[in-house]
């Protein structure tokens, strides 16, 4: 086995009273694409951050190889600078390499570093760790506030770098297409399995049977010494005695088991009176702002207990959709209608209805007192925080200091307290553990009403969704009865024109404007639009069949060559396709100059 270039060993450290970490070890050999798992609060951001040399630990070693450049990409970048191309070659980068990533990453390095959305930021947070060209490259959370185009970019680049990884994520599709080995943060260690994350589960499940068999033994012992305790000869004091240091060693044992077995989330939701058959009807409906279309001419039926996927890239209007769809905003064309007896709950991405110096307990309770209704019945606020995982001591905290993940789930909290038949939830995965994941998973699996979900996990996505509405960017949009899977299966190449910049920019064909009028196309722009009408549609179909390779889970691990020339040739084949659409477009444009010119 090759030597590890960054490597941990027998670290431990302490928030406070509280234990984080005890004897963990983790190592990182060249070219290693590993990943982090554990739950949150576990410390997975603070072991990074001691990998990266960013905190120091208690004690315990950090082994770096001389030279090594290690690059960590935070859960939450922070982009400063004038502009992209400034805060992008902060870090060292070649100015042109800098401003190479960030249009790899489809950004302009001459935006300015302010006013951006998460997922820029994000991009832009990505872009400069590749342009370092690190080592090591250490990443929390990455594909948060991506959409799916961005994810699966964002996989094809780390699928060429020849950087160590390692990343935390709660993102099962991207973890199981990037990743061969796991580590696992749990009870303050970490373990190590050596495979992809495809394995993670069944292998988890085995260690923490094994664990409850111990736990189970560890009972018994503890009820044969109490026994003997109180039944056992007492003449022998010394004899006694030790087994009395033996029961309390034992209990003090069970305390540490229990303390570290957290308590687990009750999720569960109030459902209202059912709704119609009829949730919702759109018909022809199309929206735009100035002259950007986001829909045009879209019809959809929701019917009750459906469950609505809607994906996109960024900015392609899917929460836009989410209130067309709700009768919030108009359209411009086209009707919505809505059906009888709905009770709607929305849990926006956004995370607008927390406001900054309420308290927990003002969040769940914004009436007063210290009950809460749930499900119709008044329920202490404390008990019902702590069906979300919260402690009491933070009741009387501003929301502001809650992580990403504790804010996500107070939106939960606060939403499935409310009766509802519908139950729109606008990227409710992001900064979500995966055992919470399954939990809500599993909620919206038995939820009796209708679901409506904006997502970019697509793992989420293929277990829930009965349809999934895609829209491009450009107005177009399509639904397909299934998850991600089967609409990508079924519509390939449709988020293809918005999918991204190339990786490497080919040059645009120039179509010469004539500077006389004639009555059509000379015969050499005319053979160019035919072979522009049949390159179009092969280079679609090689995307599609680059795309169904690359969806393949175990591919990367199998054959990680075989992933990396598919990665190659689709990025490529995107690239020309952009070209040729191009190409083709002004052509178009010239043919009905023309033909408007003759009449």
């Amino acid at each position: 086995m090759a030597t590890p270039v960054l490597a941990l060993r027998d670290v431990r450290l302490a928030d406070g009273p509280r234990l984080m970490f005890d004897g963990v070890d983790l190592g990182l050999e060249p070219r290693v694409r590993a990943c982090l798992v554990g739950r949150n609060g576990a410390g997975k951001s603070t072991l990074l951050r001691i990998l990266a040399g960013l905190t120091a630990a208690d004690s315990g070693e950090r082994f770096v190889t001389p030279g090594l450049k290690v690059v960590l990409v935070s859960q939450e970048p922070a982009i400063a600078g004038a502009t992209l191309g400034d805060y992008a070659a902060a870090g060292g980068a070649p100015r042109h390499e800098a401003e190479a990533a960030l249009d790899g990453f489809d950004l302009d390095p001459a935006r300015p570093t302010t006013g951006l959305s998460g997922g820029e930021a994000r991009r832009a947070a990505l872009a400069r760790a590749f342009a370092e060209a690190p080592d090591v490259l250490l990443l929390d959370e990455p594909t948060n506030h991506l959409d799916i185009v961005a994810i699966e970019r964002l996989e094809a680049r780390l699928a060429r770098s020849r950087a160590s990884v390692l990343i935390v994520s709660h993102d099962r599709a991207f973890l199981e297409r990037v990743t061969g080995r796991c580590f696992w943060l749990e009870s303050r260690r970490v373990r190590r399995m050596d495979g992809g994350f495809a394995g993670f589960e069944a292998w988890a499940e085995q260690i923490s049977a094994t664990e409850a068999e111990e736990a189970r033994r560890l009972d018994k012992a503890i009820e044969r010494e109490q026994h003997w305790m109180e039944h056992g000869v007492t003449a022998r004091r010394a004899r006694n005695e030790g087994r009395r240091r033996r029961l309390v060693a034992l209990r003090a044992e069970k305390a540490e088991r229990l303390r570290l077995n957290r308590g687990d989330m009750s999720l569960a939701s109030g459902v209202a009176e059912p709704s119609g058959r009829r949730v919702i009807e759109a018909k022809a409906v199309s929206k735009a702002y100035g002259e950007r279309i986001l829909l045009r001419d879209f019809s959809t039926r929701v019917l009750k207990g459906d469950r609505v996927a809607i994906v996109g890239p960024n900015g392609a209007g899917k929460t836009t959709l989410v209130k067309l769809l709700l009768g919030e905003i108009p359209a411009d064309a086209g009707q919505v209608k809505l059906g009888s007896n709905l009770a709607i709950a929305y849990v926006d991405q956004a995370r607008a209805d927390l406001v900054a110096d309420m308290t927990l307990t003002q969040a769940l309770a914004p009436l007063g007192g210290d009950q809460v209704m749930v499900q119709g019945l008044p329920r202490h606020v404390a008990a019902y925080a702590r069906d979300f995982l919260f402690r009491d001591d933070q009741l009387r905290q501003p929301v502001t200091s809650l992580s990403g993940g504790e804010r996500n789930r107070l939106l939960l909290a606060r939403a499935l307290a409310a009766p509802s038949n519908v139950l729109v939830l606008d990227e409710p995965t992001n900064d979500l553990d995966m055992e919470t994941l399954d939990l809500l998973e599993d909620m919206l699996a038995d939820y009796a009403g209708t679901l409506i979900l904006v997502s970019h996990d697509r793992d989420f996505i293929d277990r829930l969704a009965t349809s999934t509405i895609a829209l491009d960017g450009q107005g177009r949009a399509v639904e397909t009865p299934g998850g991600w899977s089967d609409f990508l299966a079924q519509n390939p190449g449709f988020l293809t024109p918005r999918a991204s910049s190339p990786v490497v920019t080919a040059p645009r064909p120039v179509v010469a404007r004539l500077s006389t009028p004639v009555a059509k196309l000379s015969f050499k722009d005319q053979r160019r639009l035919a072979e522009l009408e049949k390159l179009m549609p092969a280079l679609a179909a090689q995307i599609a069949r680059q795309e169904a390779l690359l969806a393949d889970p175990n591919l990367y691990g199998a054959d990680p060559a075989a992933f990396d020339q598919a990665s190659r040739t689709l990025s490529k084949a995107q690239a020309e396709l952009i070209v040729a659409e191009e190409a083709w477009l002004t052509l178009e444009e010239l043919r009905e100059g023309l033909l408007q010119g003759r009449n």
